[in-house]
């Protein structure tokens, strides 16, 4: 088992990485408030793993609630559900909510222990590549809007995340590539050394080889949780974890929540930033070719759905990096260094958005 600290003084937590964690009692149980647990899983990952989990919890009063599976159920209406499960079990402030599942799971279970008599512990189990290399690691909860995503939520820390690898042997593969789009944002945005080992090893993950699989989300929550040890908050560098998702939060408002998977959207949007990066001479084309083939080889999407470039931009608009109504990008200086800038041609933002669809 590999550990890693996400170092945040008083509020710093443990990630673990490793194979059968889920059976491991002693790991979870010292990161439990109290007698009283709420897992909150989905209808696709509670048949699989949640009978497992509830063994560890054994000696605990333990109860869960189960969630429609799918990124159009992230809502309000059905947060309400796991506050309404919270009360209706008279639930104390010393529950632990735990969440069991992917990044839309951990995302409501997480905002909900925010809410919850004004906040209580939780605990992230995330079973999705995806969330275990990215949305599990870094306090950001959230649900979406019709107008929006993510523009609903707070920042509120996990106690740990424990990211046990063999359930990943359960994920379809579109999941799995979906998980490997953020994995190679990191490469992207900030470690040229890790990107050079994607480009060696990228058919070795999508082929779910165990020591690739773990020595990638090792890296990725490495990454990720230094990030998020110098900005919390996202005041600065924080935002750079945002390469592509100002374009692939703006293909899933437009496209309906749940018809592109959110890695999906976001392989789309890098390529995007790729292709504008290099448009403002800030990358060579063989570089956004590079970009390209590592996507590919993933077999994730370069090119977005036919969405109107002006009704892209509007969408665009809709994101938390905004500030005084001008779109702030992550684009890149070169692979590896990214910066957010709002200092770009809106002219070949327009060219960007025309030319990457499929």
């Amino acid at each position: 088992m590999i550990t890693l600290d996400v170092a945040l003084g008083d509020r710093s937590y443990p990630i673990f990485i490793g194979e059968n964690l889920l059976e491991k009692k002693e790991l979870i149980q010292p990161y439990l408030a109290g007698s009283e647990v709420m897992v909150v899983s989905n209808e696709t990952v509670a048949p699989l793993y949640l009978d497992a989990l509830m063994t560890t919890l054994e000696g605990r009063r333990a109860e869960a609630v189960i969630l429609p599976d799918g990124e159009q159920y992230k809502t309000l209406e059905h947060l309400n559900t796991v506050f309404t499960a919270l009360l209706e079990k008279r639930f104390s402030r010393q529950v632990t909510i735990i969440a069991l599942g992917g990044g839309v799971v951990g995302d409501m279970a997480g905002f909900a222990a925010a809410c919850y008599q004004r906040g209580v512990p939780f605990i992230q189990i995330p079973t999705t590549l995806l969330a275990q290399v990215d949305s599990s690691v870094g306090g950001k909860t959230a649900v979406n809007h019709p107008f929006g995503k993510n523009m609903i939520g707070a920042f509120y820390q996990p106690g740990c995340v424990i990211a046990d690898t063999s359930v990943l042997n359960t994920l379809d593969d579109r999941q799995l590539s979906a998980g490997i789009a953020e994995v190679i944002k990191y490469g992207l945005i900030r470690d040229k050394v890790f990107l050079v080992w994607l480009e060696q090893n990228m058919e070795a993950l999508v082929a779910r080889d165990t020591d690739a699989l773990i020595y990638a989300i090792e890296q990725s929550c490495r990454n990720k949780a230094e990030v998020v040890a110098a900005d919390e908050l996202e005041h600065g560098q924080r935002a750079l974890l945002n390469l592509g998702h100002t374009f692939g939060h703006a293909i899933e408002t437009g496209m309906g929540y749940g018809a592109w998977l959110h890695g999906e959207a976001v392989a789309a949007g890098m390529y995007m930033a790729a292709d504008l990066s290099c448009r403002l001479g800030w990358i060579s084309q063989t570089d956004v070719a590079h970009v390209e083939d590592l996507l590919t080889r993933a077999n994730l999407p370069v090119k977005g759905p036919a969405i109107d470039p002006e009704k892209m931009k509007q969408l665009m608009a809709v994101d938390k990096k905004v500030q005084d109504g001008r779109i702030r990008l992550v684009l890149l200086k070169s692979l590896g260094d990214a910066v957010v800038t709002d200092h770009f041609d809106a002219a070949l933002l327009d060219q960007t958005l025309a030319q990457c669809q499929a």
